[in-house]
């Protein structure tokens, strides 16, 4: 137990000052694009599909103030539209058509991804360039092919699955309360000018 904990830390200790620079770059994306009517898009696969749904419910419930609901969406939670893409068109389309259907310009979208390999969110990045939306990635494996497809990305170099998860949902966590801060002070601001 104590090596595992002492991984955790060992990974959170190492955050350089890149890794803050790119956190404080996420957060004014993330903040200008539903200051801007926009939406954030998120997709994973197992456990990285839980943390885009827990990302979801932060963004659209709320993190750690009172403010009114942001939009977004988990791309892996309609059964029906996984089960039909799958069926029709292959299951590394299942995110791919969602961007092209949900996404606009100026929208989000964030992949999270241990490997950093896998063939869905690579063809959801690519098409959310294509249609112009951001791509932010949490990536494990030292950003893997998935890299050269994101705008921005958060990379950590272990393969393991668990450790990638946790750094990413920690990571994401840091920037969502950022991210509702500036946008609550910003909401703030404009009611007192209105």
């Amino acid at each position: 137990m104590i090596l595992e904990i002492k991984k955790r830390m060992d990974l959170l200790q190492s955050v350089s000052e890149e890794t803050y620079g790119k956190m404080h770059e996420i957060v004014d994306i993330l903040t200008t694009s539903i200051k801007n009517g926009g939406k954030i898009l998120s997709a994973g696969n197992g456990g990285s599909a839980a943390n885009a749904q827990h990302i979801t419910g932060d963004i659209v419930g709320r993190y750690k103030m009172e403010r009114r609901a942001y939009a977004a969406i988990t791309l892996s939670v309609d059964p029906s539209v996984m089960t039909a893409t799958g069926n029709d068109y292959g299951y590394e389309e299942v995110f791919a058509r969602q961007v092209e259907g949900l996404g606009n310009k100026g929208d989000v979208l964030i992949v999270l991804s241990s490997s950093a390999h896998s063939p869905n969110l690579l063809k959801a990045a690519k098409k959310a360039k294509e249609q112009g939306l951001i791509t932010i990635g949490f990536l494990g494996n030292n950003g893997g092919s998935l890299k050269k497809h994101c705008d921005y990305s958060i990379c950590i170099t272990p393969k393991d699955s668990d450790l990638s998860e946790e750094y990413a949902m920690t990571m994401n966590h840091i920037i969502l309360a950022e991210f509702e801060k500036q946008l609550v002070n910003q909401e703030i601001i404009k009611g007192k000018e209105d």
